[in-house]
């Protein structure tokens, strides 16, 4: 886990420290700096707002938390577009998978600028978006999974084609000329039984079954 700087810890152990919030979200094109609340902020070199003129404010951030177990953490946020053109661009699908990072950090009530190195609290990336309709409002929730998903991430397909084989060791042509590799068959189609199957974990399989 990441540490505080020196900096902010100093900062914190004072007798009033003054929080902000903030999330970035690396656009395709646009990096969108936005505080948790009214104003903007010098963080190092770039600026956040709390109201980008493009795409709207910060509403809410849900399931922010520390945990333990088997599946990776995945956060809600809440933002709200500034108008039809910011919210088409929100959920065009070239924006899934873009950067998320939200931290947490201190201001320097003399200078009025963050205090060096904001702390970490989640990295993730940009996954489903959800768009609540109110009587006067409009809401977009953004849920994102954190950068561990992609450690859930199945390859095994990747691997047992030829061109991915040939794509790690070039000219090796050991999958070249192998068929039937796994096949699923839908359910309601006659199985040709004259494929040899790969698998050996299951009875019956890993035999010729039938072929002469």
């Amino acid at each position: 886990m990441a540490q505080l700087s020196p900096q902010l810890a100093a900062a914190l152990r004072g007798e009033r420290p003054l929080l902000f919030g903030s999330v970035e979200i690396n656009l395709p094109g646009h990096d969108l700096l936005l505080l948790d609340g009214a104003g903007e902020l010098m963080v190092g070199n770039r600026k956040f707002v709390g109201r980008d003129p493009v795409y709207g404010v910060l509403n809410s951030i849900k399931g922010l938390a520390d945990s333990m177990g088997d599946s990776a953490p995945a956060v809600t946020l809440g933002l709200l577009p500034s108008g039809d053109a910011a919210l088409a661009k929100l959920v065009d699908p070239a924006v899934q998978g873009s950067p998320v990072t939200i931290a947490i950090g201190c201001i320097d009530i003399a200078t009025g600028l963050a205090v060096p190195n904001p702390y970490v609290l989640f990295a993730g990336e940009l996954d489903v978006p959800t768009i609540t309709w109110g009587a006067n409002s409009r809401r977009l929730d953004y849920r994102f999974g954190s950068v561990a998903e992609r450690l859930f991430a199945v390859d095994e397909g990747r691997a047992l084609s030829n061109a991915f084989h040939q794509h790690v060791w070039p000219g090796e042509l050991g999958l070249e000329f192998v068929t039937g590799v796994e096949e699923w068959v839908p359910w309601g189609q006659k199985l040709d039984m004259t494929a040899i199957q790969t698998r050996s974990n299951l009875p019956g399989l890993g035999s010729t079954r039938k072929r002469t």
